[in-house]
């Protein structure tokens, strides 16, 4: 069976059709919240004429639609700044984590050592 660009898992488990069903999910929700809130708008304006309703709907939906896209985009981009700043602090927590173990594993033979040579000492 032949995958495509959307059947493959990505490293963290989640699955890209999952995803981008998710994703078409919640597009829909903040397109429904709006259309929604434009409405209720409308009826808040009882002298708008039909086609100026419906104009002002457009642009609210629009509008509301674009402040959305700009946030989530935010959050994206923080999240990934986020994430870039933990696996490097993490990458330096690993590096000095070894060097530590490394010493304290030369320190652990030295003293070995120096044990091995000095029981050899004696008993000549």
């Amino acid at each position: 069976m032949r995958r495509t660009r959307h059947s493959a898992p990505h490293d963290d488990g989640h699955h890209p059709l999952a995803d981008e069903a998710e994703g078409y999910l919640l597009a829909r929700l903040h397109h429904d919240d709006a259309h929604r809130e434009a409405e209720d708008l409308c009826a808040r304006l009882p002298w708008l004429t039909t086609a100026q309703a419906e104009e002002l709907s457009r642009y609210y939906i629009r509008q509301r639609i674009a402040l959305t896209r700009q946030m989530l985009l935010s959050t994206v981009e923080r999240a990934g700044r986020l994430r870039q700043e933990y696996e490097s602090r993490y990458a330096d927590l690993r590096q000095t984590l070894l060097r530590r173990h490394a010493a304290g594993a030369c320190v652990t033979l030295a003293c070995a050592a120096a044990v091995s040579t000095l029981i050899c000492r004696l008993g000549r």
